[in-house]
């Protein structure tokens, strides 16, 4: 169903309240999602984005009944990834000859997806502009590796309204639409999950986007993502936010995470958390367990973190395949200014810590020296040693 989001732009997308996982199941979600679509009817009629595959056949269907399809005069795909493209082959089976304004990488992309049909393609790059009618027009602004290379923004004048695509966005259900009725520790729990899990491994380049776009001189009066709830009330907040979150983000947290076979790395875990807690006791501590946690929950507080401890045991001359898989994440995301710790118990050789402070060092982090790592149960004297790790971690 179309929902106006001002004057002749209206919302045309889906709400996916089942949706658990993304991008396989790489990423998890817990508050639904929606695929953000959106309707351009001024002297020309402008589609921009599509939804994902899977609803490829209701999004034309639904569209069908608010518009006729050949009435359609241009489509623009700020990006290829499926769940932006996914109705285009139903779609353009329907209405073959339609434009399709996008970068050069993007027709890489979509043809690469679903072949080479010969859709009319239109090359745009930063400061390209499509006339609409009634003296409002569109300007492209190439986003490239946010967070795909064919990613683009689309800026619509007149109404002042930008079409981010997946910058600003979340994973987030939200059937009133709008960031002013969202649950606010919910929009914003799942703005920084989704920036940390997804965005952060090119925070650099997002950087120097937002100097970009600033420079442009142009005023939003809404910012409308692929993703998530639309920003209409102070807009530029989720902006404000990705400069600061981009920027080697911190607080005053330091995040513990662990896997254990006997409980013992468990008890060395919880020491080290008693220690933060006892040397610093306006920092805040979270611990988890990686093998029953959710990885994205726990790199979101990685992501808010200043230091981190990884702890495993020694398993087979090597670390549990919990945390080694965990850590190549941790790797893959490119925090940046954090301290980290290593922690373990051991029966035989015990390689465990040295093993993840290589690393966490390979994943970019500062690692301190201290490390606590016990054979076999730890004793109090190797308990002990969590408190020259915590203070090093807090220094």
């Amino acid at each position: 169903m179309k929902k106006q989001i001002k004057n002749n732009v209206s919302w045309i997308g889906y709400i996916d309240w089942e949706l658990q996982t993304f991008h396989g199941d790489d990423y998890s979600i817990f508050n639904g999602s929606s695929q953000n679509a959106y309707l351009v009817e001024e002297e020309k009629t402008v589609l921009i984005d599509t939804i994902w595959t899977p609803h490829r056949f209701d999004f034309v269907e639904n569209l069908k009944k608010e518009i006729d399809l050949k009435k359609i005069d241009y489509i623009i795909a700020n990006h290829g990834e499926c769940d932006h493209s996914g109705a285009l082959t139903a779609l353009m089976a329907e209405i073959p000859d339609t434009p399709i304004y996008c970068t050069a990488q993007c027709v890489k992309s979509l043809e690469g997806q679903y072949g080479k049909h010969g859709w009319n393609f239109n090359v745009v790059k930063t400061g390209d502009t499509l006339e609409v009618g009634n003296g409002k027009k569109l300007i492209f602004i190439e986003m490239k590796m946010l967070h795909w290379p064919d990613s683009m923004a689309t800026y619509m004048t007149g109404d002042n309204i930008l079409f981010s695509n997946d910058a600003f966005g979340q994973h987030f259900a939200v059937e009133e639409l709008y960031n002013d009725k969202a649950d606010q520790c919910l929009l914003y729990k799942e703005a920084v999950k989704y920036f940390t899990n997804i965005l952060n491994p090119f925070a650099p380049l997002i950087t120097k986007k937002l100097d970009e776009i600033a420079a442009l001189g142009l005023p939003f009066d809404i910012i409308a993502p692929s993703h998530g709830a639309i920003w209409r009330d102070r807009p530029m907040q989720i902006v404000e936010k990705y400069a600061q979150w981009a920027n080697a983000y911190q607080e005053d947290q330091v995040t513990i995470a662990y896997d254990t076979m006997w409980e013992g790395t468990t008890k060395i875990a919880h020491r080290i958390a008693e220690e933060i807690h006892r040397q610093s006791p306006q920092t805040v501590v979270k611990v988890f367990n990686i093998a029953r946690a959710d990885k994205n929950e726990i790199m979101t507080e990685v992501f808010k973190s200043k230091a981190i401890a990884v702890g495993s045991p020694t398993v087979s001359n090597s670390i549990l395949s919990s945390v080694a898989g965990w850590l190549e994440f941790l790797k893959q995301l490119k925090f940046k200014g954090k301290r980290a710790a290593a922690f373990g118990c051991y029966g035989w050789s015990g390689e465990s810590v040295k093993i993840l402070q290589e690393r966490m060092r390979d994943a970019g982090f500062e690692v301190v020296d201290q490390s606590v790592r016990s054979l076999w149960n730890p004793e109090e004297s190797d308990l002990a040693n969590a408190a020259p790790l915590a203070a090093a971690l807090l220094a």
